[in-house]
């Protein structure tokens, strides 16, 4: 059975994460029992095998403006899909993970879902 993380969402955030066809009710990580880990975000998808996740950790209490919507990093390629300042998921890969954003891949991904150390304890036992 798959575990489907849904995003917290800040509705004052949402001119920022609205462009990107964002759903609350569906979008999200999800960690499949057969090695996946797929977070969705609206039109964007980035997708790898677990077993090419590194670790991850909570990180917390973000500048809104850095929060919100899907970005770049321009100062080390990472990706972000923000709803919200308060907490979200920091996950490192092995090998970059391509996304339409970025085609040589980035080297983590951080996601802002609803239970953050929930996410993580999943990854955490993917072994």
């Amino acid at each position: 059975m798959a575990d489907l993380f849904r995003y917290e969402v800040d509705k004052r955030l949402a001119p920022f994460w609205l462009p990107f066809a964002l759903h609350p009710s569906t979008d999200g990580v999800t960690v499949t029992d057969d090695g996946k880990f797929v977070a969705k975000f609206g039109f964007l998808k980035l997708e790898t095998p677990v077993s090419n996740i590194d670790g991850a950790h909570v990180t917390r209490d973000y500048q809104w403006w850095k929060a919100a919507g899907a970005r770049r990093s321009l100062v080390d390629d990472g990706l972000t899909f923000g709803t919200n300042a308060h907490a979200g998921v920091c996950v490192h890969f092995r090998e970059p993970v391509p996304s339409p954003l970025r085609r040589k891949g980035h080297p983590a991904l951080t996601v802002t879902v609803a239970d953050p150390d929930a996410l993580v304890a999943r990854l955490d036992r993917r072994s």
